[in-house]
This record gives C-alpha cells, structure tokens and sequence, in this order.
C-alpha cells in the first residue's frame, strides 16, 4: 500500500491571532511589506483584512521599508559580498519603493564597494584556466557580472589587475 499525500488548505487564522503571529514574524528580523503580506495571505486571510493588519503593523513600527532597505542592502554587501545590481534586483522582488531603494543604497561606501569587486576579481583570477588574455578577461568579467556589479567598474578593476 503506497502512502498518500492528501492536500491539506492552510486553516484560516482569525485577524486578531494573525497579527500577533505577523507581529513576532516582524520582530524577529526586518521584513519588507511584501513578506509580510504573504504571510498573511498564507493565513487564510482576505485582502482587505490583510491591508488592514499591515496598516496597523506599520503603525506600531513593526514594519519599516526604509529599515528593511538599510539592512537587506547591508547584509547583502557586507556578508554575501553582492554588487548593486544583484542587490537592487532583491529589493525590487521585495517591491520597494526607488525612495527607499536609494536610502539603502547609501549604506554602501563607495571606496569599500570598490575594494570588494577589487578582493572578488583577485580571488578569480588565479582560478580562471584560459589559454589566452580575451577568455581570461571574459571569463572574469562574467564572474563579477553575476556578482551584480556594473560593467564600467569591472572594466576598470580588470585593467588594473591585468597591467
């Protein structure tokens, strides 16, 4: 006899237990609006009892997207070492604002950001097999490409590691 699955529907939460569970949710770390929002949707709950709770959050402080912005592009640079384009493609998942986009960007200090791409490229470098300069330049511009950083910074990085 084969075991089967059956297709359990979420149980609806009630609004007010749903909002302490959204609020602990929110106090555990940052979250942008649209996590939130899933959640409750995953609660069973209707749109207009959503909006109302995430008002609500939002009123209390629980939820803040330019906090969210600060500390999603922080994270992102500081421990996973990301480029802005890979970042700013995050936040647009998470459907932030481009006001809050541009105040998480200035987490970001230009001449760290530089030396990051710099430690990145000078990490692959001497990992890239290639029999002749153009592959190995190719090679390492896709690498930091998929980083998320931008092509003219790349550019100039490769030249200077390339002299």
């Amino acid at each position: 006899m084969a075991f089967q699955y059956e297709e359990r529907k979420p149980k609806r939460l009630d609004p007010k237990v749903a909002k302490l569970k959204a609020a602990d949710f929110c106090a555990y770390q940052e979250r942008s609006q649209q996590e939130v929002r899933d959640k409750l949707y995953g609660y069973g709950l209707h749109h207009d009892e959503v909006e109302e709770i995430l008002s609500e959050l939002i009123t209390e402080n629980f939820i803040n997207e330019e906090r969210f912005a600060k500390a999603y592009v922080g994270g992102k640079f500081r421990i996973k070492g990301w480029g802005k384009r890979k970042i700013l493609q995050g936040l647009k998942q998470h459907r932030i604002s481009d006001y809050c986009i541009k105040k998480g960007f200035q987490e970001i200090d230009p001449d760290d950001y530089y030396a990051t791409l710099k430690r990145h490229a000078e990490k692959k470098l001497p990992t890239i097999k290639a029999e002749n300069q153009y592959t190995v330049r190719g090679k390492l511009t896709q690498h930091l490409v998929m980083k998320g950083f931008e092509g003219d910074l790349i550019r100039e990085v490769i030249e200077e590691l390339l002299k």
